[in-house]
């Protein structure tokens, strides 16, 4: 079972490979904002899909200075060829363990078959994280297709720089 991961409060910092080399900082204290868009693995053509308008949209979140990395629990030779195949220059980081799932909230699903993969991977999961460290945004989902529109998403970064609150605080 994941913990959720509280809107307001510090983003779990992780250091993570990346697909051509390299290491990705996910959450910690920074310059400026960070998006972490979990996805599922090379398996997922709706990922392949999603991140690949990313790219074209990464411009727009350059200029909000905002760092963009992308995880997943793909081991290298997975993350190396799912960037190959979309055309990914952000960075792709790769074997997010199961532990590291769970602490993100994420929700874990076990592969249907070996043709889809041999290892447990997350669900879908974005991150907004403010340059305090933060999780100002969360969004979690238990299936491939539910995704935040990536325009919105970058109205909503906007918004947040200019001020605008953490939502979902309120204690239990």
């Amino acid at each position: 079972m994941s913990n959720k991961l509280d809107a307001g409060g510090p983003m779990p910092e992780m250091t993570l490979n990346t697909a051509g080399g390299g290491q990705a900082q996910i959450g910690g204290k920074r310059s400026g904002w960070q998006a972490v868009f979990v996805y599922r693995g090379l398996h997922c053509p709706i990922c392949k899909t999603y991140l690949g308008k990313l790219e074209a949209m990464k411009d727009k979140f350059a200029a909000l200075d905002t760092e963009i990395v992308t995880v997943s629990g793909d081991p290298k030779d997975k993350a190396d060829k799912f960037a190959e195949e979309v055309g990914l220059a952000l960075p792709v980081a790769y074997d997010l363990s199961v532990a590291q799932m769970k602490e993100l909230g994420l929700y874990i699903s076990t592969p249907r078959s070996d043709a889809e993969t041999d290892r447990p991977f997350p669900e879908p999961g974005l991150f907004i994280v403010s340059p305090e460290g933060k999780a100002h945004i969360v969004e979690i989902a238990n299936a491939p297709f539910v995704r935040p529109d990536l325009d919105l998403i970058v109205r909503g970064l906007d918004r947040a720089r200019d001020g605008y609150p953490t939502r979902g605080t309120m204690p239990a």
